[in-house]
């Protein structure tokens, strides 16, 4: 069933003009604010875990995050003699935090039946000093979310560039105790009280190797894993590099993969939401970059005048006609 707003509802949302995009019984609705995905369902079933259309996004629930994904040290950090000073929007932890294009309005590049294209360019300013354009393409085909990141750097000189996105995957009615974890990372990133990284060991023997599914049930996650193992199986598109599935206690499965541009993954399972959001559904995050690399300088992409990055994830379900046949 389509979910598409009412023109009135989606003249004063919060997150803007909404773009609804669907093939067969498979749609998503992204935003104009922060060119985020507020709702991904196949048939009746959410496979994200979304918000309604009179709701601003809360927990990162579908933003993209740019030009850096997660916390960022003081606000602060330095790059080729330049040192920037980013506003401390997770001021508990004196962290920034997430980038700086989730909040604000993307221009509309194209809008089809089944697919989306917005796009944003950066200003240079305090939190970052240089002129950045991107691009964000969103296709609903085959039951499949497929969606397509660009950044090119219109800066007269170098800058350092990372991002990520947020969605949650829909834990289903029993929330991520109910869920199975599915991640083939072979490392997780050691944090501190600060969620900063302050080192990184093997999963192997911990009770963070979901290689092979792990139960959810009292597991509280908000971890950066890396590593990650190759999933090219024909079960997911060619340029996959790795893929996480998320089994709800319905038995249903949903499938976020991600290609080469994203080797790294938080995972959280919402355990600082508020109220009855909490542990509602299963962030599963793909990243450029750890935390805190623009001040660490870690995996850090720096794109030359007039260079350009790209990279592709998708969102899909694992069950039925759309399952493409996952074990």
């Amino acid at each position: 069933m389509r979910q598409t707003p009412e023109p009135e509802a989606a003249e004063t949302a919060p997150s803007g003009r909404q773009f609804a995009i669907g093939d067969g019984d498979a749609e998503a609705i992204v935003t104009e604010v922060g060119a985020s995905l507020r709702a991904f369902t196949v048939g009746s079933e959410a496979i994200v875990w979304g918000y309604g259309v009179a709701a601003m996004s809360s927990g990162g629930r579908g933003q993209i995050l740019a030009p850096w994904p997660n916390r960022l040290e003081d606000g602060t950090y330095e790059f080729a003699g330049v040192t920037a000073h980013a506003a401390l929007d997770e001021p508990e932890r004196n962290n920034a935090i997430h980038g700086l294009v989730r909040w604000l309005r993307w221009d509309t590049r194209e809008h089809s039946a089944q697919r989306v294209v917005l796009s944003c360019e950066l200003a240079p300013q305090p939190a970052y000093p240089w002129r950045l354009a991107l691009e964000m393409s969103y296709e609903v085909t085959a039951g499949e979310l497929v969606v397509g990141a660009r950044a090119e750097n219109r800066s007269a000189t170098p800058a350092p560039f990372g991002m990520g996105a947020h969605p949650y995957l829909d834990a289903g009615a029993f929330g991520a105790d109910g869920c199975t974890l599915s991640l083939p990372a072979d490392r997780r990133l050691l944090l501190d009280e600060r969620g900063l990284p302050r080192g990184s060991s093997p999963v192997e023997g911990s009770g963070y190797d979901f290689r092979s599914g792990r139960p959810l049930a009292g597991v509280r996650l908000d971890d950066c894993f890396t590593e990650l193992q190759s999933t090219r199986d024909g079960q997911v598109p060619e340029d996959s590099a790795w893929h996480a599935m998320l089994t709800r206690e319905d038995g249903r499965r949903s499938v976020l993969w991600a290609d080469s541009a994203w080797p790294y993954v938080m995972c959280y399972t919402g355990d600082t939401l508020p109220g009855e959001d909490r542990r509602r559904g299963v962030a599963v995050e793909p990243m450029t970059c750890p935390p805190n690399a623009l001040r660490s300088g870690q995996s850090v992409v720096t794109l030359a005048p007039g260079r350009r990055w790209s990279g592709r994830f998708g969102i899909r379900s694992a069950d039925g006609e759309h399952g493409r046949g996952l074990a």
